[in-house]
């Protein structure tokens, strides 16, 4: 009954609904009633607005699905199995991580720890969980990873780096 794409984008955006959804309730509440109704009411709107701004969040970060190999993040690793090419990255000893266009013209993240480099397509399955991941690192540009992803992009895009303490 719903057409494909419109299923999808509903998917896509489902916390987003929620969370609008909350907010018409608490207005609803606010608006019929007196007292701590009220406060109530007003109060569960301004949880749904954060629901919205993170499901909003969310939505932009789920990028298309059918890439290929899985990826899990467990324990501050990011953990690639694919038929080739399959790895794993532990976040304590990155270097840098960078989004790159691969020879497709799709986005990539690019792990570079000592002596490796995990490749791993933007388009894998479960690879939204790497933004959660990306949290745990101080000065990762989560706004710039997720352009990147959406948009393939031209020059590779540094989204976090290790900071060198030289010592003398």
């Amino acid at each position: 009954m719903i057409r494909p794409e419109l299923r999808a984008e509903l998917i896509r955006y489902r916390e987003a609904l929620v969370g609008a959804g909350i907010i018409l309730l608490g207005l609803w509440w606010a608006w019929g009633s007196l007292g701590l109704i009220t406060w109530m009411g007003l109060a569960l709107a301004g949880f749904g607005a954060v629901i919205l701004w993170s499901g909003l969040r969310r939505a932009r970060i789920r990028s298309a699905h059918g890439g290929v190999g899985v990826v899990q993040i467990d324990e501050r690793q990011v953990t690639y199995l694919a038929p080739v090419g399959g790895g794993f990255a532990s976040l304590d000893d990155l270097r840098l991580i960078e989004i790159a266009k691969d020879r497709a013209g799709l986005s990539v993240w690019r792990f570079h720890q000592p002596g490796n480099v995990l490749v791993v397509p933007a388009r894998a399955e479960g690879a939204e969980a790497i933004f959660d991941a990306l949290t745990a690192l101080s000065g990762a540009d989560i706004a710039a990873a997720i352009r990147a992803v959406n948009t393939p992009p031209a020059d590779t895009v540094v989204i976090w780096g290790r900071a060198v303490v030289k010592l003398h």
